[in-house]
This record gives C-alpha cells, structure tokens and sequence, in this order.
C-alpha cells in the first residue's frame, strides 16, 4: 500500500500507523528507529505468503547517549493478515495484532509513551492522482497497556502521497482514545497524535524517513514536537 517502488514491496505502515500492505512471500525487513533521549528501536518482519507476515521489536531509551540504558520490558510481537485483497472499487482489509508501542516504556504506568496498537483491522484504498495516493482507516483496541486504567477502544487514519517514484508525503492522525485521562502526568491530553512524515527510497531495497510526531503536542510536560529517523532495508530469502 502507498508508495509502490516495486510491485511486490509495499510500505506496512505510515509513521506509526499500520496500513493494509503486508511483506511479499520470502520477503523480510529491518526496521531501525532513532528517537529522543537517545533511543533505538529495531525490527525483523518476515512475509510467510502474500497476505501473512509476522515480526518482533526489542529497544530502549539511552542508547544513544552516556546515561544508563533503560531496556524495554519484553520484545513486542505483530501479525498481519491481509483478509481482503484490494479491488478496483473496494479497499484492502487487514487484520492484525502488534504489541510494540513508541519512545520509551514508562516503569510506573507500564506503558509506552505512545501506546501499541494491540489489535487492529485497518482498510486501505489507493488512487492514481498524479501519482500514487493512498487512505488509510483503521480501528484498534489494546488490552495489554492498562495499568492507567484507560483503554478503549480507538481509530486512527492517514494519508500517503507519491510524490515521484522515490519520495512520498505521510500524514496520520491516532485518537488515542485509550490515552486521554486526565489524571497521569505522562499521559495524553485528549487531543490525539498528528504526526507526518517524509519517506525517500535512497536505494532498492532501501528507504530512509523522517518523522514528526505528536505535532498537536498531546502529551503533559512536552513543549516540543518530536523528530525521528527510521530507516528500512528489505531483502528476499
């Protein structure tokens, strides 16, 4: 889904958001993020066929940096499916469930500063305007995240543009409903994350994206929104 390099490539996510698109049989990628506080984040996603694909994360925050380490708890897990294929008047439908949230997990809350999706189903429909353009809507319910007490379920949508074959425009928005309340410092602010982003495929196999998040400044103590570096490489068995 999105930006199509290739016919058997296609971008599973925007910025954080997970689109209908699934890795291609024998198809596997490496996901590496770079966000603040000297945080990594790293991934292997495996496509099994063209509509299953599976991965696991593992990071931290203070990576990058001369204070302690602060791992995350566990690795996280995602499986997708592509229940639906893409039809000229229908859109794809993808169901799936991924426990790696973003930035670094919070020990008191037992949480990530921005929660996983946990379990999701998300439709992506793709349109030749001047290049690829593709919607994406999605709903999601994470029942691992709950010690603050806050998880309904959520939507979540975005937008992606070609621009040419090598660069392509992202914009996402996540309600966060299940991170609204009002009473945790760390918390959201009822106001949901914007997020954008730009992703240029440097070389084949490789593409290279930078992020700004939390764009409406939804979190408590944060005056600034973030920017991240996330680079893919993909490769076939």
């Amino acid at each position: 889904m999105g930006l199509a390099v290739a016919e058997d490539i296609q971008p599973v996510n925007l910025v954080t958001i997970p689109t209908a698109g699934v890795l291609a049989r024998g198809a596997y990628a490496f996901d590496f993020r770079l966000f603040p506080n000297g945080g990594v984040w790293g991934a292997v996603t495996v496509g099994v066929s063209n509509r299953f694909m599976f991965g696991v994360a593992y990071g931290g925050g203070n990576i990058i940096g001369d204070r302690k380490v602060t791992w995350y708890k566990q690795p996280g897990v995602e499986v997708k499916y592509r229940l639906i294929e893409e039809a000229e008047k229908t859109p794809a439908l993808v169901l799936g469930f991924n426990s790696q949230g973003f930035g670094n997990y919070l020990d008191s809350l037992k949480r990530y500063e921005t929660k996983a999706y946990g379990f999701y189903a998300v439709a992506s429909k793709n349109f030749n305007l001047l290049g690829n353009l593709g919607l994406h809507l999605g709903i999601n319910h994470n029942p691992l995240e709950k010690a603050d007490k806050d998880n309904e379920p959520n939507l979540f949508l975005g937008i992606d543009k070609a621009i040419n074959p090598e660069i392509a425009l992202m914009v996402e928005y996540n309600a966060a409903f299940n991170d609204n309340r009002d009473n945790f410092m760390l918390g959201g602010k009822g106001k949901g994350y914007l997020n954008a982003g730009i992703r240029w495929q440097a070389v084949e196999k490789i593409t290279v994206e930078l992020d700004f998040n939390n764009l409406l400044l939804n979190r408590r103590q944060v005056e600034y929104f973030t920017r991240e570096l996330k680079i893919v490489i993909t490769e076939y068995f």
